[in-house]
């Protein structure tokens, strides 16, 4: 595991259809990012240096050791540099929820292209007295300009190209990370080896409840309720207290941080391990604690999660066994 040529094995990093959280969460690391500049030579990461893509493209294949790609696959360009990427890696890492998952992005899937565009360029908070809509080419006096074209669906990083390994959080924790770090580190010292292809690194093999220092008894739910409508019990499981808390069905690495601080679990390090589909996972842990035989009465208790795909899938729908609806497989919202 090194680069080519000689010097430093060299480092990437790439932003595409995400917030920019994973980049600070990595920035959060302190110290340890001093690390990654003694031990790699950062060649791309456009949000920390002055980086293009044709720089990328003159490289020799396989001459960056690792990237790093966080986002997901929303439009043209997102999958061109996914694919350029991949190309001049040894190690390609999906980072963070969005190239793992799809991540909140991931819920657009539910609608059309038009539904989405109508709303970016019609909504009260957009000044458009022109009603423009965008053009993915446009002639102009320095010639013709492009815009990268916006795919109907938004896709995984594995979606559209071979990954090496996953890791996942919204974004991942700063702990992991180091660990992740310290583990390249060793390798390239030939000290350490790195995980079976595919593995899921810096996250646990559990699930967030075996995380939790909560007390957990028998759940039994004749209500669901949202945590600021209720005096929560700091010691008590949430879900117990009729708070949805997606714990039971999210991989565990995060510490439980949000139920350790009276927040409930909303899944962002993904599926537990052996998760086949995160929702229905959750559905059926849901389903399970439910205390009631009567149909009406089960629906009404249900009808206490106002918005169940957004709770289920929340950051799981483009990489679920879902991944959108039928709207959003549409070219035209007429169609």
């Amino acid at each position: 595991m090194s680069g080519n040529g000689s010097g430093k094995p060299k480092f990437a990093m790439c932003w595409a259809a995400s917030c920019g959280g994973c980049e600070i969460a990595v920035l959060n690391t302190h110290e340890k990012i001093l690390d990654v500049d003694a031990n790699f030579d950062v060649v791309f990461w456009p949000v920390a240096m002055d980086a293009k893509y044709k720089d990328v493209e003159a490289m020799p294949d396989g001459a960056i050791t690792l990237t790093l790609f966080n986002g997901s696959i929303r439009n043209s360009e997102n999958e061109e540099i996914a694919h350029l990427l991949r190309r001049k890696s040894q190690i390609l890492v999906a980072f963070g929820s969005c190239a793992c998952e799809g991540c909140i992005p991931g819920l657009a899937n539910l609608s059309s292209s038009k539904e989405l565009i109508e709303t970016a360029f019609t909504g009260i908070s957009t000044d458009n007295p022109q009603d423009l809509r965008p053009a993915y080419s446009w002639k102009a006096p320095e010639g013709e300009l492009h815009i990268p074209k916006f795919y109907p669906v938004l896709k995984t990083l594995d979606q559209v190209v071979n990954v090496d390994y996953y890791m996942p959080g919204c974004p991942p924790e700063s702990h992991q990370i180091s660990a992740v770090i310290d583990l390249v580190i060793q390798v390239l010292h030939g000290q350490g080896e790195l995980p079976p292809a595919g593995a899921v690194i810096g996250a646990g093999n559990s699930t967030v409840c075996d995380e939790c220092q909560r007390t957990r008894n028998v759940k039994q739910i004749k209500k669901f309720m949202r945590i600021q409508d209720i005096q929560a019990d700091p010691s008590l499981c949430l879900l117990e207290q009729g708070v949805l808390c997606n714990g039971p069905a999210t991989r565990s690495g995060c510490t439980a941080l949000c139920p350790s601080a009276g927040a409930a679990c909303i899944g962002c390090y993904g599926p537990a391990e052996g998760v086949l589909d995160y929702g229905a996972r959750l559905i059926s842990a849901v389903a399970s604690v439910i205390d009631s035989q009567d149909p009406d009465e089960i629906e009404s208790i249900l009808d206490g999660i106002p918005d169940p795909a957004g709770m289920f899938y929340r950051f799981n729908l483009a990489g679920s066994l879902l991944r959108s609806s039928k709207a959003a497989w549409k070219t035209n919202g007429n169609q």
